[in-house]
């Protein structure tokens, strides 16, 4: 049995061990259905809208991340080419990682430029990338004034989000841990496959 297939598929799968590939994959995709619903509208990395499906083929078969940075935090710039090469080497070992970008820029200009040199999907600025940011409690101190003083972590932080609903596995505080924190990202936990 693939140890890849979520935990609600398996016991299906264990009760009618002959089920047919196009059920499974049907199981598959209604378990990740949900993780997708859970994201917010996302911007390619020159800004444009992503549609649905080719964000469904973009995330397939990778471990997925929302990155909550600004191009003026020095935290954030420093640990970003670690960030980068954390990316290709999980990467070159068989195990895909989307990072998306959740910005505290000061401009949509900003966000394009940031995410162009990362190669990063992104939160449109705003509202949206906002409503993450109070989900999650992650903003930097200079939003404080607008979304509040009740944050865990300011910025840099990654938020490693799981398949089944798009729910928090693994919260990486690098604005703490620095590049250290990317050790905490669980990429041999199967929950994170999407």
């Amino acid at each position: 049995m693939n140890p890849l297939v979520p935990i609600a598929c398996l016991a299906f799968v264990n009760a009618r061990t002959s089920l047919s590939n196009r059920k499974m994959s049907q199981c598959l995709a209604t378990a990740s259905r949900d993780a997708l619903a859970s994201l917010p509208s996302l911007n390619t990395s020159d800004g444009s809208a992503m549609k649905a499906d080719a964000l469904a083929d973009q995330l397939k078969g990778k471990r997925v991340a929302l990155y909550f940075a600004a191009g003026w935090c020095p935290m954030c710039t420093s640990i970003e080419p670690s960030l980068l090469q954390f990316r290709e080497a999980a990467v070159s070992s068989g195990k895909d990682v989307e990072i998306i970008y959740v910005p505290s820029d000061r401009s949509e200009a900003d966000v394009i430029k940031r995410t162009k040199a990362m190669g990063m999907l992104s939160v449109p600025i705003g509202e949206e990338a906002d409503a993450m940011k109070k989900r999650y409690k992650i903003w930097a101190g200079a939003e404080c004034m607008k979304l509040g003083i009740g944050r865990r972590s300011g910025v840099p932080a990654l938020v490693v989000l799981d398949s089944k609903n798009g729910d928090e596995m693994a919260f990486l505080s690098a604005e703490s841990e620095g590049v250290k924190a990317l050790s905490n990202w669980p990429l041999d936990d199967d929950m994170g496959l999407w």
